[in-house]
């Protein structure tokens, strides 16, 4: 994970170089734990998810202290799980792994739960779409990789084929979910290199 990533001024993330965005949910309650400056560590916020082939980054609709975005590299997500409670709305949780700068110890950081609650209309296209995304992410990671290795740079999702699975998306007319059959256009042409660099303006 990396905490409050770079935005455009309208609020979505500025891509990584070969990041497509998948889709986009409005209307999400986002929770996560051992954020830095939050009472008990703890973060709930209402805002926008944003899923692409290298990352899923929840935007709040108003900051919560200093909190007001979270990155969530598929490869580094784990354990994974759609919940359909009785008496509560359908979410996803599961845990991901902190990004950890080239400098520094991976003891230093921890790993963060987190979940995502669907409580403003369905989520059978969310859903099916990002749990087939992170399979084929792993998939293809796994293929490329023979060997496990300690710190997988997170940007290598970038290289899963992505377009047959959008083109091929059921979409549930109770889900408000946006999905991008032609990527967002930005008057920006910014885009980052690595999850430790700065945006490279027209670096494509």
């Amino acid at each position: 994970m990396a905490l409050n990533p770079q935005l455009f001024p309208n609020g979505m993330p500025i891509p990584f170089t070969n990041e497509m965005f998948v889709l986009v949910r409005h209307g999400v309650e986002f929770e996560v734990d051992k954020i830095p400056g939050s009472q008990g560590g703890r973060v709930k916020a209402w805002g926008i998810i944003y899923l692409s082939n290298i990352r899923m980054v929840f935007v709040a609709s108003r900051p919560v202290g200093n909190f007001f975005a979270f990155d969530m590299p598929l490869l580094y997500v784990h354990d994974e799980k759609f919940n359909q409670p009785i008496f509560h709305c359908n979410n996803i949780s599961g845990q991901v792994e902190p990004v950890v700068p080239e400098n520094e110890h991976r003891a230093l950081y921890s790993t963060h739960s987190f979940k995502i609650l669907f409580k403003e209309g369905g989520c059978g296209t969310f859903v099916p779409l990002f749990l087939n995304l992170i399979a084929s992410v792993r998939r293809y990671n796994q293929q490329v990789n023979h060997e496990p290795q300690p710190r997988v740079d997170p940007l290598q999702a970038a290289q899963t084929p992505v377009d047959e699975m959008m083109r091929h998306a059921y979409v549930d007319p109770n889900d408000p979910t946006k999905i991008f059959l032609q990527q967002p256009t930005t008057e920006s042409q910014l885009r980052r290199r690595t999850y430790q660099s700065q945006p490279v303006e027209g670096s494509m």
